[in-house]
């Protein structure tokens, strides 16, 4: 029963560890022909977003909304398959039960 107390202790380290390296680690998407970006880190939380002006103005305000939907799921993507990358490289396993 200890030793499976040390393998959850363990675990719990690992991921907190993971966690940290993937905070360090970004990804970009983009829509709108690059004028709208929104970058994202390996935890999936928001880090920037830039918006090119000719896109801020009331008649372009659908486009601005759905480029801003289209760079945030381009930008969550990318950051879920880094984040599957570094897992896999880690060598993170949940211990048997």
């Amino acid at each position: 029963m200890f030793n499976k107390l040390k393998q959850f202790k363990d675990l719990r380290n690992q991921a907190k560890q993971l966690q940290g390296q993937l905070a360090q680690e970004s990804a970009e998407g983009t829509a709108e022909w690059n004028k709208i970006k929104i970058q994202a880190n390996g935890n999936m939380e928001i880090l920037s977003v830039q918006i090119d002006p000719e896109l801020i103005s009331v008649d372009k305000k659908d486009k601005l909304e759905n480029g801003i939907k289209e760079a945030t799921n381009s930008a969550i993507k990318k950051a879920q398959s880094l984040m599957a990358e570094k897992v896999k490289s880690s060598g993170f396993k949940m211990p048997e039960m």
